[in-house]
């Protein structure tokens, strides 16, 4: 845990941000990155009955580490997705999920 869900670009491209990224989100959450996933979601956007090329679509789920943590985290990956100069846009939404909720291998947390 986090789980990072990642649509809206090209898997290649997250390919080769994957290991700064993790590297950045490490250090901001303070979590081991085997506790990281890292999910590529091929999808297709669509605008006015077109296929359009989209943006970054990145869905976080973890459990709450405050709002400055989020901020921080937020950031990182945003920079990390500008820094292949393919996005104008890039979208970041936290997913909070509550520990009692949370299973793994049957046991929550």
């Amino acid at each position: 845990m986090p789980h990072i869900r990642v649509r809206g670009m090209g898997l290649e491209k997250l390919k080769n941000i994957s290991k700064k990224l993790v590297d950045d989100l490490e250090n901001i959450i303070g979590c081991p990155r085997d506790y990281f996933t890292l999910e590529y979601i091929p999808s297709t956007f669509i605008m006015d009955g077109e296929e359009d090329k989209g943006y970054p679509f990145i869905e976080v789920l973890w459990f709450d580490r405050g709002q400055e943590v989020q901020d921080q985290a937020a950031k990182a990956i945003t920079d990390r997705v500008n820094n292949t100069n393919e996005y104008e846009d890039v979208c970041v939404i936290f997913r909070k999920l509550e520990e009692k909720c949370y299973y793994e291998n049957g046991e929550h947390f």
